[in-house]
């Protein structure tokens, strides 16, 4: 019999309007088939085998009078017969048939091609043996008499059941062989075009998502929430990607963890830390805490490593000289260590001998970060420990810094948790290359110090400073848009997070304090001091703010009434007393704490245990301005489209900027407001001086008004 050509051309692919499989056969294809051939209901093999195809839903639900075995035989059905499941599994059958045909295995091609479920379907007007017998008046005979008597009257029914059950034997045989040769193993370096619909691999490229390995860290890196931003992937789809992946984790190699279908806000510290474990691969870029360098790259044979008998420092390798020089500078007080240990989500992580590299100070988290950037540099990019490195090393990283390469670099909300992130967020500036030379040179200094190196070759290395930006004081608020965003201000709905918000930016913008100032303040470092004007017998009363300051270093502020009156209202609604001065908690009461109704507001919400004289974390609070910012900036577009976008970038710092400028327009003293601010020259608080800017501008505006 001459053999049909169609049976040799490819197969038409399923129409993947939905679809996220592309035309590759994986295992679980030809698991969804076989269960389907042996009449397995196909819906929990659908949600087992083919997640990734997405959810269907059942299009008719069964009538109220239909008892339950029928509603789920007749549910069943449906699912079967659903255009999709019905459109894949032909699909199916017509890939392993050409998939036969190619094989010149013609036979087998024909056989996969048939649906033998619907010959001789089992059951199909043939009693049972028992009810056979009962009709027929057969219940005195035996088995083999009863036996005789049905296949008299069934025979022709039973001869095709046993031809399909036969035929099914093969068509499972064949579809075993199809498997063993053609199914393809899902890898974690195969293209995500590979195996995702090309709408979904195109969203997923144009986001930096190029192979599976790269999806599974996306995934794991910013949890539930990872297809956020990208268009056309919604819950469904990401769920289903993430069955997909899933299921086929063995031959990946990688997996999705658990942290992924818990919330954010719910993870613990330890189960974030096990994401990228310590060590997990000496040739990653991971941060400071998760690094475990190579034997040969370690420093211990450094070309310039002094004897370890002259060393003043317990460091024997490059890694440990870094942690003993980051550990020297100034920490955070031991109270407030204390505090945050209180604060953090990890109950069951006994701390270790590098646990303190969570309480990190601001200036030792700015070290670390220049300390970790050159020890990954040196050992990825230069394979040369730190102790090794000579003057050309320094210089190249020097313009390594200026344009470091893509995989580097990172958005800045990738946390050190994450394996997406990255040392860099993007090329440095002028000014921040000489932070960065300005800290390792310090590094430098100390291991020579400590008699751990024989020199420091960061000596004479420097950035040109003509190309150096000036400080950017333009990032403040003008005095229409401040008024604007006190109006906003003013209408908050008045919740416990918003009654914080009308205190912090006021407070902010009468004192010019940083972010780090105003969180660690309490109402123990609030005065009320009277004091004599010289010469006249008058005195000035009021409240001054005492501030630990950059640097370590104590500064006293004053701050307006205002301020003080609303700091009074919000403590009362912490169920504190309004007056700071009549506080008596130990250690004070943090002048901006968490928020009380977070139980009635967000009950699926993470409870602080703190306590209601707790301070808050900086982030909170600098996202919490961010979005208001934002808002403001929304409702202002409308009429002033460029005051909305300079509002949608300010943040806590603009309103430090804002203090200053504003105080020097208002004819404030240079030297209070330095006092005020904290610089340590009065160099940098005149930079703010835009007073006589603004007289020329108008000036010539006049003169060009002039001429026209």
């Amino acid at each position: 019999m001459p053999v049909s050509l169609a049976l040799v051309v490819p197969a038409q692919p399923p129409r993947r309007r939905r679809s996220v499989t592309r035309r590759p056969l994986h295992r679980g294809h030809f698991g969804f088939l076989r269960a389907i051939v042996q009449g397995m209901p196909a819906r929990p093999m659908w949600e087992r085998y083919l997640a990734e195809e997405g959810e269907i839903e059942d299009e008719a639900p069964a009538m109220a009078a239909t008892s339950a075995p029928d509603a789920v035989e007749a549910a069943a059905a449906r699912f079967a017969a659903h255009p999709k499941v019905r459109r894949v599994t032909a699909w199916l059958r017509g890939e392993l048939a050409a998939a036969a045909g190619r094989a010149e295995r013609y036979g087998m091609a024909r056989l996969v091609r048939v649906d033998f479920r619907q010959i001789g379907r089992p059951g199909e007007g043939l009693p049972s043996l028992e009810d056979f017998a009962a009709e027929a008046g057969l219940d005195g005979f035996s088995q083999s008499e009863q036996l005789e008597a049905y296949r008299a009257r069934f025979g022709r029914a039973l001869e095709r059941e046993a031809k399909r059950a036969a035929l099914m034997r093969r068509q499972l045989e064949a579809i075993d062989w199809l498997e063993g040769k053609y199914a393809q193993s899902v890898l974690a370096a195969d293209a995500c075009r590979a195996w995702l619909a090309d709408t979904l691999a195109t969203r997923l490229e144009a986001a930096g998502v190029g192979t599976l390995s790269d999806l599974i860290d996306r995934i794991n890196g910013l949890g539930s929430g990872w297809a956020r931003g990208l268009p056309g992937i919604g819950a469904g789809k990401a769920r289903a990607i993430e069955a997909f992946l899933s299921s086929h984790a063995d031959t990946l190699g990688k997996t999705i963890g658990a942290h992924v279908a818990v919330p954010r806000r719910r993870r613990y510290a330890h189960e974030l830390a096990r994401v990228v474990p310590r060590g997990s691969n000496d040739a990653a870029l991971v941060p400071l805490d998760k690094l475990v360098m190579p034997a040969e790259l370690d420093g211990r044979s450094g070309a310039y490593r002094l004897p370890q008998a002259r060393c003043l420092i317990s460091a024997h390798n490059d890694y440990e000289a870094v942690l003993s020089w980051l550990r020297a500078k100034q920490g955070l007080p031991p109270d407030q260590v204390a505090r945050l240990r209180e604060r953090r989500r990890d109950v069951s992580t006994v701390p270790g001998p590098l646990d303190w590299l969570n309480w990190l100070s601001n200036t030792q988290r700015a070290y670390r970060k220049e300390a970790e950037r050159f020890l990954l540099w040196a050992l990825l990019a230069r394979r040369k420990p730190l102790s090794s490195m000579d003057t050309d090393d320094c210089m190249a990283y020097r313009d390594f810094l200026a344009a470091p390469p893509v995989d580097w670099c990172a958005p800045r909300s990738r946390e050190r948790w994450s394996p997406l992130w990255r040392p860099f967020e993007g090329a440095l500036n002028p000014r921040a290359q000489r932070y960065a030379i300005g800290v390792l040179a310090n590094l430098y200094t100390y291991l020579n110090d400590k008699n751990y190196l024989a020199g420091n070759p960061w000596q004479g290395i420097h950035v040109p400073r003509s190309a150096a930006p000036e400080l950017d004081v333009g990032r403040s608020l003008t005095e229409d848009q401040w008024i604007f965003v006190t109006g906003c201000l003013a209408r908050l709905e008045p919740t416990s997070a918003n009654l914080r918000l009308q205190v912090a930016l006021p407070l902010l913008y009468a004192t010019g304090l940083r972010l780090s100032e105003v969180i660690s303040v309490t109402t123990n470092d609030l005065e009320w001091v009277s004091l004599a004007q010289p010469g006249t017998g008058e005195r000035e009363e009021g409240w001054w703010l005492t501030v630990l300051g950059k640097g370590n270093k104590l500064r006293r502020v004053p701050v307006p009434d205002g301020s003080i009156a609303a700091l009074g209202r919000y403590l009362e609604s912490r169920s504190f007393a309004a007056d700071p001065a009549a506080i008596r908690e130990p250690g004070g009461v943090a002048l901006l704490g968490h928020a009380t109704d977070q139980a009635e507001r967000a009950p699926w919400a993470r409870r602080d245990s703190a306590g209601a004289a707790a301070g808050l974390a900086a982030t909170t609070l600098y996202r919490q301005i961010k979005r208001f910012f934002q808002a403001c900036a929304a409702e202002l577009e409308p009429a002033d489209p460029r005051g909305a976008a300079r509002l949608a970038s300010a943040s806590t710092h603009w309103m430090r900027h804002t203090h200053i400028s504003h105080a020097l327009a208002a004819g404030a003293p240079l030297e209070a407001v330095k006092q005020n601010a904290g610089h340590a020259s009065l160099d940098t608080t005149t930079r703010y001086v835009t007073t006589e800017d603004a007289r020329r501008m108008a000036a010539m505006k006049r003169f060009f008004d002039s001429e026209k």
